[in-house]
Order: structure tokens, then C-alpha cells, then sequence
């Protein structure tokens, strides 16, 4: 058999020439794609407001209410940003 990149006469059962180590017939497979990453979601920005207004409206009940004993208002806000938080972190760590 003769190497089809150098010209070199190798083994008829050579996978490579010896000389320059041109494969001597195709792949079989070829490699997988590289997908292009998603850019611009918009998830991460709307939760980022959503947790500074939550925020904001947390710091406003707080100096309202004087103490931590607020009441059920601040409690749900209290929650709900940090659900809101949960959500956003489980987001970014199933989408890797």
C-alpha cells in the first residue's frame, strides 16, 4: 500500500504510515458539533429587578414595623425573595 499523503510504501494492515502518521483510511465517526452557548436570556435580569425591588420594599416595611415582629406582609416578601433567589440559583445550575 502506498501512503496517500508522503507516497511512502507501508503495510497493507497499517492503520498509519510510519513516516509522516497519515491515517490510511476515513473515520469512521466524526466529531460531535460544539453547539454555540445561548446568549441573551432574559431570566436572570427580570429576577435581578424582582429581587431589588423586593429589596427596596423589604427596607421600607422594616423601618415601618420597628422591629422584627413585622407582620404577614413582610414575612411573605421574605419568602418569596427567597424563593425567587432558590429558583434563579437552580436556573444557572441545571443550565451548565
Amino acid at each position: 500500500m502506498i501512503c496517500r499523503n508522503c507516497g511512502t510504501e507501508i503495510a497493507d494492515k497499517a492503520i498509519v504510515c510510519y513516516r509522516c502518521g497519515t491515517a490510511t483510511t476515513d473515520p469512521v465517526r466524526k466529531p460531535a458539533e460544539i453547539l454555540a452557548r445561548r446568549r441573551g436570556t432574559l431570566l436572570p435580569l427580570v429576577g435581578l429587578i424582582v429581587l431589588i425591588l423586593a429589596g427596596l420594599y423589604l427596607g421600607a416595611a422594616a423601618r415601618v414595623a420597628g422591629s422584627w415582629h413585622a407582620g404577614f406582609e413582610v414575612w411573605a416578601a421574605y419568602v418569596l425573595l427567597l424563593a425567587i433567589a432558590i429558583a434563579i440559583a437552580l436556573v444557572r445550575y441545571l443550565r451548565r
